[in-house]
């Protein structure tokens, strides 16, 4: 029979002492380090609609769905955490640094994967001319906060701080034939220049 080393015998009566060295869990909760990378949840104030999340995902696990025919508009970001590697890409890309975060929940197991989304849904300001998605709406009146007296050259922009002013409402209004008038609208950059270069 080979008697333990010294190191060995020491470990074992430290242990005796002081305890396990891991955690009780399941049995006590566990609380993760402070720069713990978790499940990303959005912030329902803080997200803007800008999809930047979703584009930066290298898992794909964030899907942008655009509903313009709804009444209202809307855009539902979609995270599948099921898929997701928790990488932190999409909070370290969030325009606002608000929008979605990674918390310190890592217990996620489910039986239906149906289960492992969390969405938000924005609304969406169409083009006045075709009915095209421009952007979500809290993007663009954010856009014109950030842009402070400059969002005046751009009549998009400016009607956005109009709205947020309660001074016009973002509506959808098609227009048929675009005249010089419907410059000061909500346009896409594609009837913006087909007004700019038609009148």
């Amino acid at each position: 029979m080979k008697y333990p080393k010294l190191r060995e015998l020491i470990e074992a009566v430290r242990a005796l002492i002081k305890g396990p060295y891991t955690s009780k869990f399941p049995f006590e909760p566990h609380v993760p380090e402070k720069r713990f990378r978790g499940k990303p949840e959005y912030s329902k104030d803080g997200c803007v609609g800008c999809k930047a999340c979703a584009e930066v995902c290298p898992a794909g696990c964030i899907e942008v769905k655009d509903t313009p025919d709804a009444e209202p508009p809307l855009r539902r970001l979609e995270l599948h955490y099921d898929s997701c590697i928790f990488c932190g890409q999409c909070q370290a890309a969030c325009i606002t640094q608000e929008g979605i975060k990674l918390s310190s929940k890592f217990d996620l197991a489910i039986f239906d994967r149906s289960q492992a989304i969390e969405s938000i849904e924005k609304e969406l300001a169409l083009c006045e001319g075709c009915g095209c998605v421009v952007g979500a709406k809290d993007h663009l009146a954010w856009v014109a906060k950030k842009l402070g007296p400059l969002a005046y050259s751009s009549p998009t922009s400016y009607l956005s701080v109009l709205k947020e002013l309660k001074l016009a409402y973002l509506g959808i209004q098609k227009s048929v034939d675009l005249t010089r008038q419907d410059r000061v609208k909500v346009l896409c950059p594609k009837c913006r220049r087909e007004v700019t270069l038609n009148t």
